[in-house]
């Protein structure tokens, strides 16, 4: 049993961490446009984040949280990066009621309450030598159950093995005082669900992935997913800067598109988090914030 009150404490431990890991990526990021002074695109203006509370009501009109949607268009080293927080609460409908039953959550058809909160991030790219990247990281509570969930992949539209080497060894390295179990299981995880069935392929290089994550212990699952959420500036950050000045030519960048639609098709049809986003009512342009600005099919 997972008594409000006695969460309470837990919940803005959560909900501040996820805004302070935000903070950080933001600065990295804005960082970098303004760091890119050679190589294509370097001639543009650097760009910034255009910031936008976002809100959810519940359907007699009352306030359900909200968040922040922070997203830069047409940078230097970023076509459209999105680096959303939220916190939301309420009751959930029959139809998520349903699918987390059958998930095995606990009494939530009883009591459909919930609470949650989360930091969700993609990046879709200028030059397409550097690769695309997901990442997000949440807390889930209901008044009888609770976990985590989280993770982050690598898209590549041109494929460096050094660069799938470097991005999965972070993961490795920030997993592994936890127990080394776990990287293999995760990584695993990402593979499984990062699938496009349609295609016959993943969508990209893979990384890591959980859900559901309550071993009875908060706080180390809380710590767990936050070491996830630090694993991600030292993994991707310095693939950036190793790519963002290499030239390309039309070829490239056809390719870059088309892996963009294969981006797209997975959110729309598959992705777990951009259908609970829809159903529980939330910002649409929120949760839709992953699809690029551009893509392609072939």
């Amino acid at each position: 049993m997972t008594d409000t009150d006695a969460f309470a404490e837990r919940k803005s431990r959560a909900s501040a961490w996820f805004r302070s890991l935000r903070d950080e990526i933001v600065a990295v990021f804005e960082g970098l446009e303004a760091s890119h002074a050679e190589g294509p695109f370097s001639d543009m203006a650097p760009g910034s984040f255009e910031v936008t509370p976002t809100t959810r009501t519940a359907d007699d009109g009352s306030d359900a949280g909200g968040g922040l949607m922070s997203v830069m268009r047409g940078g230097r080293v970023f076509e459209k990066v999105g680096v959303n927080v939220s916190t939301v609460y309420g009751t959930l409908g029959e139809a998520a009621q349903k699918s987390m039953a059958a998930r095995g959550v606990p009494g939530i058809e009883a009591d459909p309450r919930f609470w949650a909160s989360g930091i969700s991030l993609v990046a879709h790219m200028q030059n397409p030598h550097v690769p695309a990247v997901h990442m997000n990281t949440r807390m889930f509570w209901t008044p009888n159950a609770w976990w985590f969930g989280g993770g982050s992949d690598l898209n590549p539209c041109l494929e460096y093995d050094e660069d799938t080497a470097h991005f999965h060894a972070m993961q490795q390295a920030h997993l592994d005082p936890h127990d080394p179990a776990l990287y293999p299981a995760l990584k695993a995880w990402a593979d499984e669900y990062f699938y496009i069935p349609h295609r016959a392929r993943a969508r990209g290089v893979g990384g890591i992935f959980m859900d559901d994550r309550n071993t009875g212990d908060w706080e180390a699952d809380f710590a767990l997913t936050q070491d996830i959420g630090r694993a991600f500036l030292p993994a991707w950050v310095p693939l950036v800067e190793s790519r963002r000045t290499l030239r390309f030519g039309t070829a490239e960048k056809d390719a870059q598109l088309v892996h963009r639609g294969l981006y797209a098709e997975y959110n729309l049809v598959y992705d777990r988090g951009t259908k609970f986003g829809l159903a529980t009512g939330h910002d649409a342009n929120a949760v839709l914030m992953s699809l690029p600005p551009l893509a392609k099919w072939v």
